[in-house]
Order: structure tokens, then sequence, then C-alpha cells
């Protein structure tokens, strides 16, 4: 991209010397910038992917859910792709991948829990 530019100051009959830098403070910048959008992005959203992950696997019978789509209930059947929980009194049983789950109500309270003490 600067081979014009060098082409026209030899051609102008500049004879100064030109800055040189080595590789390493080139690349050095790049570097330092990948490493901290690993620390700042990657590393923070496969730790929530790990706990969620985590929490959806150890689902059992009882424990009270809320959905990605905002449906809360208690789990009545635990396959290893689906739930099946019921909503309220009306006993009416939906059926959800795992993956559909958002939180517990465990996990609600120990999340309010936190805020409370700070």
């Amino acid at each position: 991209m600067f081979f014009f530019l060098e082409e026209a100051a030899a051609a102008a009959g500049d004879t100064a010397q030109q800055p040189t830098g080595s590789m390493m403070t080139l690349l050095l910048p790049l570097i330092l910038m990948f490493v901290l959008m690993y620390f700042i992005m990657i590393r923070p959203e496969n730790k929530r992917k790990k706990k969620a992950e985590e929490m959806r696997n150890s689902l059992s019978l009882g424990d009270e859910i809320t959905t990605i789509g905002g449906l809360t209930g208690k789990i009545v059947q635990v396959t290893e792709e689906t739930i099946t929980f019921e909503t309220g009194e009306d006993r009416v049983r939906i059926q959800v991948k795992k993956w559909a789950i958002q939180t517990t109500a465990k996990q609600e309270a120990e999340e309010a829990a936190k805020t409370k003490r700070k």
C-alpha cells in the first residue's frame, strides 16, 4: 500500500532514512486487542453457557421453572432432551426442550439473595 509513496519519495530524490519497525512491534497491539476481547467478551459468555447447561442437566421432578417464553410451572417428567411441566391449578401439561428453560426457583432465590446483600 505504501509502495507508491516510497517510489514517489525515491523519484523526488528524498534520501531521508525511512523509519523501520520490527514485526513484533507491529503485531503487539493486534495481539493485545485479541487478548482483551477474549477476557471481556468470550470468556464470560462461555462461563454463562456452562452454568446454564449445568442448571438444565440438574433439573429434577418437582422443581419450579421458568421458560424463555415466560411460562412457569412445576416439573413432572424429565427425559434426555425434553421436560414436561404443569402450569398452575388447571394442571395443563406442557412439554419443552431443555434448552428452553431459563431459570429455576432456586436460582431466582439465590440471585435475589445476592442482590439483597449488596
